[in-house]
């Protein structure tokens, strides 16, 4: 499960942001605005937009699902179960 644009900017902007830290990847800090990563910014801003919608993610899933293609391996879902915890922790 994708963590959503929201999720994170509430989280950078929370207190608890800078107070939380796990046990797997360590504090949570807001990052400082620095002028050297705008270009940085800019590709990835352009690259999160040119990500297709939750609908289209999910009838592409559906229907590898439905053709037996879909076989995310046990990493996989290890890595979006922790991501997903951490996201409902610090909301």
């Amino acid at each position: 499960m994708r963590i959503s644009d929201e999720q994170v900017k509430k989280v950078l902007a929370s207190d608890l942001a800078a107070a939380y830290h796990d046990p797997l990847i360590g504090p949570i800090s807001k990052p400082a605005a620095r002028e050297e990563d705008q270009d940085l910014v800019r590709e990835i801003a352009a690259k999160v937009m040119a990500m297709p919608e939750r609908e289209e993610l999910i009838a592409e899933l559906r229907a590898r699902i439905e053709a037996g293609e879909y076989n995310p391996s046990g990493a996989d879902i290890a890595e979006a179960m922790i991501r997903r915890a951490i996201a409902d922790r610090i909301r």
